[in-house]
């Protein structure tokens, strides 16, 4: 039997996906699904769906904002998550490295972009809108710099991120992170116990 995929929809930019990124491998091997991870620009799929980052939604609701910060400390607690930082140059524009996430798909070297760059944003407080930091830590990660930034100039890399924001949307996605077991949607860290669930039910079924 085939082991079931999971379409992560991620974006670099949300704190929350760098925790799920975190916890995925425990859901991996605890399922033998595999985790597709598809690069998505969160803030063109926020105008797509006519949705706001929560700390400009929520700007008027202070008590919002305060759960959602006790919620992530609860996540991060629970998961033993110790090398979480909230980045100091928050928000950032990630177009570049989710270009960056595509082209390293396209040559292959995905998963250690992923730890390198989520490393680089919610651990050591890097600005990764900054090509000369971009370069220096995809460099240091021991990933090829001029390789994955000419690559993610090219404008197939470029309508790829576009495309996948736009299904993302068309799947009922309206932020990230965002997960896609067969056509369920589910968003958010906290929902990745039904992910799971979702999971060992397809693989019972």
């Amino acid at each position: 039997m085939q082991p079931a995929t999971v379409q992560f929809l991620f974006d670099f930019g949300s704190p929350n996906t760098y925790l799920c990124h975190k916890v995925i491998p425990g859901i991996e091997a605890r399922t033998g699904a595999v985790f597709e991870y598809v690069p998505i620009l969160l803030g063109g799929l926020f105008k797509l769906a006519n949705n706001r980052a929560p700390m400009e939604a929520f700007a008027d609701i202070p008590n919002k904002l305060a759960y959602e910060r006790l919620e992530l400390t609860r996540f991060v607690a629970r998961h033993g998550l110790s090398k979480y930082r909230f980045n100091p140059h928050f928000p950032i524009n990630t177009l570049k490295i989710m270009r960056g996430a595509c082209a390293a798909q396209k040559l292959g070297c995905l998963p250690a972009y992923l730890d390198v760059v989520y490393a680089a944003m919610w651990e050591d407080g890097l600005n990764m809108d900054d090509i000369p930091t971009v370069t220096a830590t995809l460099e240091a990660g021991g990933l090829d710099s001029r390789a994955i930034l000419a690559m993610s100039q090219d404008p197939e890399v470029k309508t790829m991120l576009m495309a996948n924001t736009q299904r993302a949307h068309d799947h009922g996605a309206f932020g990230s992170p965002s997960f896609l077991v067969g056509r369920e949607l589910w968003f958010g860290k906290d929902r990745l116990r039904d992910v799971e669930e979702a999971i060992l039910a397809g693989a019972a079924a």
